[in-house]
């Protein structure tokens, strides 16, 4: 007979026995991958109502201290907490096996469409769809900006703004460094979380030393046709966005577009917002839009490398302090390194979003269609960005052949 507890412990030899198995669990997050949509703060919410509220497999107590570790490590935010809640009962292969499941099906849907983007992507029909997807985008990454700053800065009042001046400073520094350069200064997010860090919670430990956790670098990977030398470098620039990109999945956008647009140019302008686009459309992490972008670099190699290099980082962020995280997350100095280097990134995310809409906002047409998703996004009651990307996508098409 199953037992009303979850986890019964034997003391003797520390074995513990559950009221699940692993292969269970990997089963639930291939289906939240393969259907789960809105974003990551809906996806933490299924799995807090799946796995703590009816199942009860994870205790309420497990599952906050996985949103706090995935809160306070670099990495998507949804893929970290499912990679926590694996590691819980069942170790490391746990968060192996639930961390595959839950990016594989999103993976493999953004490699199907960017196969059929690379087959149709200069007929005229393609290029109206994401005409109006792009624009619907800019209203979609707009929205989530208010709610970040909101939930990760402050609320937009004088009293909160006060008490917080100093994040929403860095807030605005960062918004403006980015919409300016148009770059993402990683080492300015740094800097600017050790400065808060300082301000707010001066560490005990300042002059002792630590061991620094490690980084995976990823090796290339053979595979039908791609080039050595873009692959590495794919694999070094994804890698750095995993092991340097706080909070939600869109957190990653500015630091990708600086990169793959302006930097490096392996994308132009509208191949960047039809790559978010496809992350929109798709179940899964929002994050999985590299996979998407790899694969137009590079092809099926190129979407492997990418989708490693941004998903290792977030595996051995949270799987290496997950043992002694107890202690690490009631530690004032690390909260405050962290506060300061989200609102950071969210100003950043600010930023980007001017600098992206400067130059996809092209008319009339496509402003009213961002305004009219944000408006939308907020009137509406349980409406998904799905839904808003296939009537976006819908009406360019109309706009085009109609106009």
């Amino acid at each position: 007979m199953l037992t009303t507890n979850l986890q019964i412990m034997d003391i003797s030899n520390d074995t513990r026995v559950h009221a699940y198995s692993l292969a269970a669990l990997a089963r639930y997050f291939l289906k939240l991958g393969t259907f789960g949509f809105g974003g990551p703060v809906a996806l933490i919410g299924y799995m807090h109502r799946d796995l703590v509220e009816q199942r009860q497999w994870i205790s309420e107590e497990e599952y906050r201290e996985g949103l706090a570790l995935a809160q306070l490590a670099p990495g998507p935010l949804a893929a970290q907490l499912g990679i926590y809640l694996g590691y819980v009962h069942y170790g490391v292969w746990g968060a192996t096996l639930t961390g595959l499941a839950f990016v594989l099906p999103s993976f493999v849907m953004v490699v199907l469409l960017g196969m059929a983007y690379q087959s149709f992507g200069g007929l005229p029909w393609m290029q109206s769809v994401f005409y109006g997807v792009g624009s619907a985008v800019i209203g979609i990454i707009g929205l989530s900006c208010y709610k970040l700053t909101i939930k990760s800065v402050g609320k937009l009042d004088v009293p909160a703004i006060k008490s917080k001046w100093v994040l929403w400073l860095f807030f605005m520094l960062m918004a403006l460094v980015t919409a300016i350069t148009e770059r993402e200064e990683v080492w300015l997010f740094i800097l600017l979380g050790l400065a808060y860090m300082v301000i707010k919670a001066p560490p005990k430990w300042l002059q002792r030393s630590s061991t620094p956790l490690s980084v995976i670098l990823l090796a290339s990977t053979g595979f039908w046709h791609f080039e050595p030398g873009k692959l590495l470098q794919l694999a070094l620039f994804f890698t750095e966005a995993g092991a340097f990109v706080f909070g939600s999945g869109l957190a990653i956008i500015p630091f990708l577009h600086a990169g793959v647009v302006n930097e490096m140019a392996w994308l132009n302008e509208q191949q960047f917002l039809d790559s978010v686009a496809v992350a929109m459309i798709t179940p899964g992490p929002v994050v999985i839009t590299v996979g998407f972008i790899g694969f137009l670099v590079s092809g099926f190699a190129g979407a492997i490398v990418a989708a490693l290099g941004v998903f290792l980082p977030c595996f051995v962020f949270t799987v290496l302090p997950a043992p002694y995280f107890k202690k690490i997350s009631k530690n004032e100095s690390i909260k405050a390194f962290v506060d300061g280097i989200t609102a950071s990134v969210v100003g950043a995310l600010v930023g980007s979003v001017f600098v992206i809409a400067g130059r996809s906002i092209v008319d009339v047409p496509s402003a009213v269609i961002a305004i009219v998703t944000v408006l939308a996004l907020i009137y509406v009651k349980k409406l998904q960005e799905p839904y808003i990307i296939v009537i976006a996508a819908v009406v360019g098409v109309l706009l085009k052949y109609y106009s």
